[in-house]
């Protein structure tokens, strides 16, 4: 009969085991370091200074001091030592810091939405990926424009080299004045984004242009008409698809 469990290497007590509440409660020891694992932090190399009784971290590569060789497996604090807890494939680990569910594959921790082909909302993600990490993503960035004033605002924000950008929508935060109407655009082209805007608190508009390569950092320009801004701000939202290069 083997003396451990099959998955999880829990120790069975044997027949005529002496001392078997040692055994029994080494089993629960490592239950209690396996069972609903949520581990504080997976960049660390090198073991914290006063861990706290049942703290639990995945080492991260080359690892040293008393978790060295243990890149990748789970580190538990437990009765003033450190616990090595190896890993099988398709364990799940909560991590604290990231706030993030992550898979063991075998041989490394990977988010649990990529495992699975999950789309996160985040600024910026990536809905496809191919051999070598080649990724296809979508993204948006957001900039409030405040002060308006003089002929033209250009955003800080820009839209990134080599993106495509399907449109900028904006949305007036404080009522323009000044100005009778406004432009959304680039230089050169003021209204590429939307002309003849309205200026007062809430007029917004989806400037959605046929999908646009983009082979520079390009800023976004707010264009007076009728007059300079003299007050106002306005919200600007760019909206793009991402190439990643393959590795």
């Amino acid at each position: 009969m083997a003396e451990t469990t099959a998955h999880l290497a829990l120790p069975f007590i044997m027949a005529s085991q002496a001392q078997k509440h040692v055994t029994h409660n080494e089993a629960l020891r490592m239950l209690d370091g396996i069972v609903q694992l949520s581990v504080l932090d997976r960049d660390l190399t090198a073991p914290p200074g006063s861990p706290a009784e049942g703290d639990r971290y995945i080492p991260a590569s080359g690892a040293t001091g008393a978790w060295a060789g243990w890149d990748g497996s789970i580190a538990y604090w437990i009765d003033g030592a450190w616990m090595r807890i190896l890993p099988a494939p398709g364990w799940l680990a909560w991590v604290a810091d990231e706030a993030q569910a992550f898979v063991w594959t075998g041989s490394a921790w990977i988010p649990v939405a990529n495992a699975m082909g999950f789309i996160a909302q985040a600024a910026s993600v990536d809905v496809a990926r191919g051999a070598n990490n080649a990724t296809t993503g979508m993204a948006v960035v957001v900039q409030t424009l405040s002060g308006l004033s003089g002929a033209a605002k250009d955003s800080t924000i820009v839209i990134p080299d080599r993106s495509i950008v399907l449109g900028v929508s904006s949305r007036v935060v404080t009522a323009i004045t000044g100005a009778t109407s406004y432009g959304c655009g680039i230089v050169g082209e003021p209204t590429k984004f939307g002309g003849s805007l309205g200026i007062a608190a809430g007029s917004s508009n989806k400037g959605v242009i046929g999908p646009t390569a983009f082979y520079a950092d390009t800023p976004i320009r707010l264009t007076a008409n009728g007059g300079s801004f003299t007050g106002g701000s306005v919200r600007i939202a760019i909206h793009y698809l991402t190439i990643g290069l393959p590795s």
